[in-house]
């Protein structure tokens, strides 16, 4: 190799520099490593459970009914209701943030259609793939408080999809015996293995097709209230309090 020295390193920090991976590379890795090892914990963490499930014959009926049900839930029971609603196709609405990137990437490994939007972000778009999804007689879900919060506070897209569609709302609690609460905006619960699970579906709300904004308003509250009640009795199903 001929020339001087420094003219030599000069051309290796070049290939190195050339051989470099992008910040855009990284992240992407690091989305798919953390999403799959999210869905095994799910997967392996959720059939360690002992579940049992009050009032499903809630949802017979509304498929009885010739309607789909749009199920609504608490965002920090993300992971209870991920495991056990698994496999059956359901369409959910996922915010367009980092955080819902990997919340999508776990989800569609367990068996769920995905929706990417929020109340703040891309919402009338994942809107119109919900409604698709209904009229193909597809589930479709909300975490209905996501995807920032307050905690435990109903947004408005499952009433108006109900609306829209004439499909009723079926609000759904799961609590865990024993379990870890994440210090996060929702509360986040992971159950401990081998833990039990109950598993609570509330009665379905129909929202009528001329509904106004004063009525809509009280749809979310319904929404809401029956959505706290579930939670309140699950969680004191084994002598505790609600988080």
């Amino acid at each position: 190799m001929q020339g001087r020295p420094e003219q030599h390193f000069r051309v290796i920090a070049g290939v190195m520099e050339s051989k470099k991976v992008s910040p855009g590379i990284i992240k992407r890795a690091k989305i798919g490593i953390v999403s799959l090892l999210g869905y095994w914990i799910i997967r392996i963490v959720g059939s360690t459970l002992r579940w049992e499930v009050r009032n499903w014959e809630i949802l017979e009926k509304v498929y009885q009914a010739g309607k789909r049900p749009i199920l609504a839930f608490w965002h920090g029971r993300t992971f209870l209701a991920s495991y056990y609603f698994r496999q059956r196709g359901i369409v959910v609405m996922i915010s367009q943030n980092q955080d819902g990137e990997y919340i999508a990437r776990v989800i569609r490994r367990l068996g769920y259609g995905v929706a990417r939007g929020s109340s703040t972000r891309g919402g009338m778009g994942a809107t119109v793939e919900i409604l698709r999804a209904l009229k193909m007689n597809k589930d479709v879900g909300f975490a209905i408080d996501g995807p920032r919060g307050p905690r435990y506070v109903a947004k408005p897209g499952a009433a108006y999809v109900a609306l829209k569609t004439g499909n009723p709302v079926v609000p759904f609690c799961i609590s865990v015996e024993k379990k870890w609460i994440v210090n996060s905006w929702d509360h986040f619960i992971i159950p401990r293995p081998f833990s039990q699970a109950l598993v609570l579906i509330g009665e379905p709300i129909y929202v009528r097709e001329d509904a106004g904004e004063e009525e809509m308003r009280a749809v979310e509250k319904r929404i809401q209230d029956s959505l706290e009640e579930l939670r309140a009795r699950g969680d004191r199903n084994w002598g505790g309090m609600p988080d």
